[in-house]
């Protein structure tokens, strides 16, 4: 028997069309694209001078790879590659570069196969405005909306030297992305079925000294409200806290919602490392309490980990963002914020992180370790319940995802989010319609109704 590893003819490399079956997901340019050398590394056993055998790619390839069909002579060396481009509709890298070139102009380039698979799936129907739930019509509101101002990063960039963000990307870059021209946001809030947006900016100067934070935030706010202003009915508004001062986050909180008109205040996962349910930000929950205004936890990437989640995947993101949304709401549920602030909103990113997946977990925790518990704090309810008083953006990509996050959570604790302009949910709106477990009415509360009543407006 003989131990081979798989080649073309006379061991030489695969052919390059193999490779290009496939293409990398943008903006990640320099990212991993499936190549011949995931082929080669497969091993396999010629058990005597059999003509020829089949190899199974499924065993070794990634999902990209399905149908790819690979026969190899034992007596020659040579392997006869089959690409059923035509019969499984592939898109080739080749023909991407043919016909691709607008997709690539916005960063959004995909896997072909995934393309294809996904439109052989059933897909549910495109929606577009007005959106109609019950033959009425429903202003559909979008929490998670992103943008950021030049001058911003022009003062930031004076005082500081970090030029990448935790999860890798730079920072340059993820604004540029950000910045809003006007008549492209409302184009692409049209094609989305997005009526209004609730703009918010990741905050970024946590990290910078007081007086140079307090200059940031104040310009965001007037930029934000000078934005909104000019077209009121598409856009509102987030406010920016200087968190890491508390005392100066209750002032310009009191100052963008009392002053400017804005709804509500957008922040982070931690401030430096620093939780949520520390006291020392007991008076920012008290003054939004006070307020009657949402604050939008977004989180920003969790620097310990960024070794242990390096490498592909972009687990930094992928895993890393997630996860700070869930400590940060763990911290305020178990550390008695929740109940010292009953009536605080708060709305979580990302559909609030793995807490909803797994929440059930948290009321067995402290029967299943006393010890390690706070005998102190004593919650007024168990952790799941304080699930009911939070509320989850509905970026969570599919209709299974959404019965499950509203099962756990309940309709009125969803509202809708789509992480725009960065291109996770290109049609934010199409899995809530596709959701079968919803009523309309609870459909119409997520596209817009519940946000309508947490900023104190009529969707």
């Amino acid at each position: 028997m003989q131990d081979r590893d798989l080649a073309g003819p006379g061991g030489s490399a695969l052919p390059a069309d193999l490779s290009e079956t496939c293409v990398s997901l943008l903006p990640a340019a320099s990212g991993p694209r499936l190549s011949t050398d995931i082929i080669r590394s497969a091993r396999f056993v010629c058990s005597g001078p059999q003509a020829e055998i089949a190899i199974d790619t499924t065993a070794f390839l990634p999902p990209c790879y399905p149908q790819v069909q690979i026969k190899y002579d034992c007596l020659t060396n040579h392997a006869n590659y089959r690409l059923p481009l035509e019969e499984i509709g592939m898109t080739t890298r080749r023909h991407f570069l043919k016909t691709g070139a607008a997709a690539a102009a916005t960063g959004i380039v995909f896997c072909g196969c995934g393309l294809q698979h996904g439109a052989n799936a059933q897909q549910p129907a495109r929606q577009k405005l007005p959106v109609m739930i019950g033959g009425k019509r429903v202003k559909t509101i979008d929490v998670h909306a992103h943008c950021q101002f030049r001058e911003a990063g022009e003062l930031f960039n004076a005082g500081a030297a970090a030029s990448q963000l935790v999860d890798g990307r730079s920072r340059s870059d993820v604004a540029a992305a950000a910045f809003v021209e006007i008549d492209k946001r409302l184009a692409a809030m049209d094609s989305q079925a997005v009526d209004m947006e609730v703009l918010s900016i990741n905050p970024f100067w946590y990290g910078s000294e007081r007086d140079l934070a307090g200059q940031i935030v104040k310009l965001q706010n007037e930029k934000l409200v000078e934005l909104c202003a000019a077209k009121p009915d598409r856009f509102t508004a987030f406010a920016s806290l200087t968190l890491q001062a508390p005392d100066l986050a209750v002032q310009e909180l009191e100052t963008a919602v009392r002053k400017q008109g804005l709804k509500g205040a957008a922040i982070g996962g931690t401030v430096n490392g620093e939780a949520f349910s520390d006291p020392k930000f007991h008076p920012v929950w008290a003054k939004a309490e006070e307020l009657d205004v949402p604050l939008f936890i977004h989180p920003t990437g969790i620097p310990e980990l960024a070794k242990k989640l390096a490498g592909n995947g972009w687990l930094s993101n992928t895993i890393g963002y997630p996860l700070e949304t869930t400590i940060a709401l763990s911290h305020l549920i178990f550390e008695g914020t929740f109940d010292r602030f009953p009536k605080l909103k708060v709305i979580a990113a990302h559909g609030g992180g793995y807490l909803p997946s797994y929440a059930d977990r948290s009321d067995h925790a402290c029967l299943a370790s006393p010890k390690s518990c706070n005998p102190n704090i004593h919650l007024k309810k168990t952790p799941t319940e304080y699930l009911k008083q939070i509320y989850f953006d509905s970026l969570v990509f599919t209709p299974e995802a959404m019965r499950h996050l509203v099962a756990q959570v309940g309709a009125s604790q969803v509202v809708l989010g789509s992480d725009t302009p960065y291109p996770f949910q290109l049609q934010p709106v199409d899995h809530i319609f596709a959701s079968e477990s919803l009523s309309d009415d609870h459909k119409a509360d997520i596209l817009g109704r519940t946000a309508a009543r947490l900023l104190n407006f009529t969707a």
